[in-house]
């Protein structure tokens, strides 16, 4: 990463504190060489395959952890920007909205402001990935049956973050010379979550080449399925 990239993605703008793996364990390794395939300049859609005779829930623990990360340091350069003001409903353009729910204050699809719809996932990812119930960090002890389905959703609702963000704030990334960076995270988190099968390709349209407002480009067309160019927004609920 330049200079210049590496002041914009401080550790002061980070949305929230990095979950990091501990030294010496077999996901700290897996996301070292992760690490290692990314910075060696080789074809993202190379680097995301399972490595031969590594545990899938191990890959995609240490992908999830990463991604969580990565995209919370993206929204913590342009949150200042994201307010109830200029973000009053969570949404990616005119057609796709984002609505909350869980299991605690917010039991049905809720409408919400892009900044407090952010706070709350980011405060339920955490949740979840400091659970070691769900992600165990000591050896020996297996995964829950769920991990998978836990983890979609996860990825799903990051998704959306990026949705937001090239949407909404993506005139911003252009001002501080990161949107390489940015489109670089987002085609290692698409190429992860297509060849692993964790996000439905429904879910994944609002980036389509075929929307005109995404400024993201892929080196080659994504397998969605077609975009809906009627004039109906599509309203996105939360399952719990």
């Amino acid at each position: 990463m330049s200079i210049a990239l590496k002041q914009v993605f401080n550790k002061d703008k980070t949305f929230r504190p990095k979950r990091k793996f501990e030294p010496g364990t077999q996901r700290f390794e897996l996301h070292k060489r992760a690490q290692a395939s990314l910075n060696s300049g080789v074809d993202l859609k190379a680097a995301v395959q399972l490595p031969s005779g590594e545990d899938q829930n191990d890959w995609v623990a240490v992908h999830v952890v990463d991604f969580f990360n990565r995209i919370n340091l993206i929204y913590g350069t342009i949150c200042e920007f994201c307010t109830e003001r200029t973000c009053p409903v969570m949404s990616g353009g005119p057609k796709y909205e984002y609505r909350w729910q869980d299991d605690l204050k917010y039991k049905k699809p809720t409408a919400l402001p892009a900044p407090q719809y952010m706070n709350l996932l980011m405060d339920w990812i955490e949740v979840q990935i400091n659970n070691e119930d769900i992600f165990p960090t000591c050896v020996g002890v297996p995964f829950p049956k769920n991990f998978l389905q836990i983890c979609k959703k996860i990825l799903c609702r990051l998704f959306r973050v990026f949705v937001h963000v090239y949407i909404h704030h993506f005139d911003r990334v252009i001002v501080m010379g990161a949107e390489a960076h940015v489109n670089t995270c987002y085609k290692h988190f698409y190429y992860f979550v297509t060849e692993m099968n964790l996000i439905d390709r429904k879910e994944l349209e609002p980036l389509h080449p075929a929307v005109r407002s995404c400024p993201c480009q892929l080196s080659e067309p994504m397998e969605h399925a077609s975009v809906d160019d009627s004039n109906e927004m599509t309203v996105c609920e939360e399952l719990g």
